[in-house]
């Protein structure tokens, strides 16, 4: 059994998509996992498995969620070495940065710096990004809603093709302790 976390994008936030913690539970223990648990109310669930397919795992709760909801969610499922490194591999000094000052958009596949070649980093300075295996580090001083450059990052024509969802630092940090084994 491996220890995930799904992150369900765009998830009671913004007045849009409407999901019960409760429900994402039992959702997720009605597909077989277990010790399922969620964390705040954005769309953060930590669960058990078999299963070794992360991308399965993700479409199958979309489909559960479209079933029982009547909506579509994009949503990512993560193990704990995978969050751990993504801790670790912080380009930005976190342990001196407030929680909300750091995000990390995670994405489906791999992104290759050329995807943001039209974007100018020093128009947005002091804010900015970098990028890792599957995620973006974003360091934005003033936090993610006065930030110029979260919205610039997530254009379509950045994010084309890909699921990408994001989570304050103090989040990402929870959700490796949350799927330690």
């Amino acid at each position: 059994m491996t220890t995930y976390a799904a992150l369900l994008r765009g998830i009671n936030v913004g007045g849009g998509k409407k999901l019960p913690m409760a429900g994402l539970r039992a959702l997720l223990e009605g597909l077989g996992h277990r010790e399922v648990r969620t964390y705040l109310q954005s769309g953060n669930a930590v669960f058990r498995s078999e299963e070794q397919d992360t991308g399965a795992l993700a479409a199958e709760l979309g489909r559960a969620v479209a079933r029982e909801y009547g909506f579509a969610v994009e949503c990512l499922v993560r193990d704990h070495g995978y969050l751990r490194a993504v801790a670790e591999g912080c380009p930005f000094p976190a342990e001196r940065l407030e929680g909300r000052q750091l995000h990390a958009t995670y994405y489906s596949e791999p992104v290759e710096e050329s995807r943001f070649a039209a974007l100018d980093p020093a128009q947005f300075l002091p804010e900015e990004f970098r990028l890792g295996d599957r995620v973006l580090y974003l360091y934005a001083p003033e936090g993610l809603g006065r930030s110029k450059l979260a919205p610039a990052l997530a254009r379509p024509a950045f994010t084309r093709g890909l699921v990408a969802t994001t989570r304050n630092w103090n989040t990402v940090l929870k959700l490796v302790e949350l799927t330690e084994e």
